[in-house]
């Protein structure tokens, strides 16, 4: 199994990933970080799934309907062409978005007498028990799970145990979580489609984009808003857990959870498109979680309902994607401390007070909030920690934890000079503090370089983020020979990786894909606007067919790597997308 051919469909509850095959291969419900119901993704043997495709079981050809998460898959056999369509609802209904936990699979013949096969059989989570089946007239209940599983269709129960069929004509399955499908099954199923298809088209039409790279901007932005729990407000890293950084490499980690680090990158994507309504929805999320933490002691990551993230353990009757073991479920990470994370709760918030669009959405206890952090981060600034890499050997000053706790205090300064004056010197004068001591005691002579840690010769691709930060001026020397040592040292085949040093696990053997993007914007920060343009270009050539993005790069066997789609790769797009690419003005 690529994850190249794997597409991904969702509406902001939950989410499912589609092979080319017709068939399911993931899916948690009713929510991102609930245990999987269909999973072979991580055990094609025992894995849950649930498959609509060809008897012959070859695969199809996907696409998604333009500007929507609506994904088609159309298969061509020997006795004729049919085509499935793949979406979860969602659409405004009663001016609210409704977003039922419901998987809509609507299969129809194009051509001929196409023969195919239809199988569901979700397993109950971790244990992989399989549900009883409870036959209805026109649905099948499947008994064991917290909440009540029902697939209705128009097909005939006796075919969907994978037996072989005529598809005649056009035919409809709803898998329900909760409450189940009363409403007469096809014009439900039509009109759900063709109001999510309008409100994709909308919200895609209400987008910024920038002039190049249009396509691949577009896909980024849906697939980043699916990464979306709009209960609550929190946005996961990834959809899945355990797919390998690299095959054997033992690093496979439990991605679906809010990383605060990964929300803040997010929302300055959002931004850049022109959509704010992820602010509001996290800025409350991280209120309620402040509120827990005393003394705003924030863990890196949190369960999407704002609860702290469960403890790692490690399931050893699961294969894992490939065989590429151990499948991890919950996330030792939570455990770290993680200095820089004060400093983009900061970013996060600072917009509301620097930005008059958002005047309404200032209060005392988001004051209190900012106010808090921005002293949390100059209190840490330079101490030990496990930094945005998250290393699992001993802590050291991480520079990238110190940077960000500088741009807490400069941006704190500046918006203290606009809402309270009498605060602006005592972070103006911190961010001078904090910014000394990163020259100091980071700046390398021998690299030519900011070293990854205070007093080490390591690079850290993170720190090319001092650009986009204005750490220092974009003509200063020690910015741009940071750049270029950067690229020099740590990239293979033109893809960036994170670092060079052994982390616990070995040294990095994979390129991290967000890293490439932060040198496109690096470059394009500091005026080299036409090298940008070509790094970008390699970088599009690696999407998946269906414009998708995971963690990880094998640049020697052109295949990605890690969970899929992963946030931080389609935020890291979209941002070198608006860096590289000319302004509407330009070229309007």
């Amino acid at each position: 199994m690529l994850l190249e051919h794997l597409g991904v469909i969702g509406n902001c509850q939950f989410s499912a990933l589609i092979e080319r095959t017709g068939e399911v291969v993931w899916c948690c419900l009713p929510r991102f970080d609930s245990e999987p119901v269909f999973s072979t993704l991580l055990d094609t043997r025992e894995g849950g799934k649930f498959v609509v495709g060809p008897a012959d079981g070859e695969p199809g050809e996907q696409s998604y309907m333009d500007n929507t998460n609506i994904l088609k898959t159309t298969f061509e056999t020997r006795s004729g062409k049919f085509q499935v369509t793949d979406f979860a609802p969602r659409f405004e209904q009663y001016d609210r978005i409704f977003r039922p936990t419901q998987l809509i699979r609507i299969v129809e013949p194009i051509d001929g007498t196409p023969r195919i096969r239809v199988e569901c059989e979700p397993r109950l989570g971790w244990p992989k028990a399989l549900p009883v089946c409870l036959n209805g007239s026109n649905h099948v209940r499947f008994e064991g799970f917290e909440s009540q599983l029902r697939l209705t269709t128009d097909i005939p129960l006796s075919y969907l145990n994978g037996q072989p069929f005529t598809l005649t004509g056009k035919r409809h399955l709803v898998l329900t979580w909760g409450a189940p499908v009363e409403e007469p099954l096809q014009p439900l199923s039509e009109r759900f489609l063709s109001e999510t298809q309008r409100y994709w088209q909308r919200w895609v039409k209400q987008c910024s984009i920038p002039p190049l790279y249009q396509d691949a901007v577009i896909r980024s932005a849906l697939a980043l808003k699916l990464h979306c729990f709009e209960d609550t407000g929190a946005i996961v890293a990834a959809m899945t857990t355990s797919i390998p950084e690299a095959p054997g490499s033992g690093r496979t980690w439990d991605y679906r959870y809010c990383w605060l680090r990964d929300a803040y990158y997010c929302l300055g994507a959002f931004r850049l498109l022109g959509q704010f309504e992820e602010r509001e929805s996290f800025s409350h999320y991280l209120l309620n979680i402040a509120g827990g933490a005393s003394g705003f002691n924030l863990a890196p990551l949190y369960r999407i309902d704002g609860a702290p993230a469960p403890e790692e353990q490690i399931l050893d009757a699961w294969p894992g994607f490939e065989g590429n073991g151990p499948v991890r479920v919950g996330n030792g990470a939570a455990l770290h401390t993680q200095n820089d994370v004060f400093g983009e709760m900061v970013l996060s918030l600072v917009p509301i007070f620097l930005d008059d669009r958002f005047r309404f959405d200032r209060s005392k206890a988001t004051v209190k909030l900012l106010e808090g952090l921005t002293r949390k981060a100059i209190s840490v600034a330079g101490q030990p920690d496990a930094g945005i890499w998250e290393y699992r050997t001993e802590w050291k000053p991480q520079t990238f934890s110190s940077l960000m706790c500088w741009a807490a205090a400069d941006r704190m300064g500046r918006v203290a000079s606009l809402h309270d004056p009498g605060l602006e010197q005592e972070f103006r004068s911190a961010a001078k503090h904090i910014q000394d001591e990163i020259i100091a005691k980071a700046w390398s002579q021998g690299l030519g370089s900011f070293a990854a840690s205070f007093g080490s010769r390591d690079l850290d691709a993170s720190l090319l983020q001092m650009a986009h930060l204005r750490f220092l001026p974009l003509e200063d020397a020690r910015l741009r020979s940071t750049i270029d040592g950067i690229r020099d040292g740590l990239s293979k085949d033109g893809w960036l990786f994170r670092y060079r040093l052994d982390d616990g696990f070995g040294p990095p053997a994979v390129a991290f894909i967000i890293c490439t993007f932060w040198l496109v914007e690096a470059l394009a920060d500091t005026g080299r606007r036409a090298d940008a343009k070509k790094v970008m270009e390699q970088v599009c050539s690696a999407l998946s067919p269906l414009g998708l993005l995971s963690e990880d790069y094998e640049s020697s066997t052109l295949r990605m790597y890690g969970n899929f789609p992963q946030a931080y790769s389609h935020v890291g797009l979209i941002r070198a997308a608006f860096a590289a690419s000319p302004t509407w003005s330009e070229v309007s």
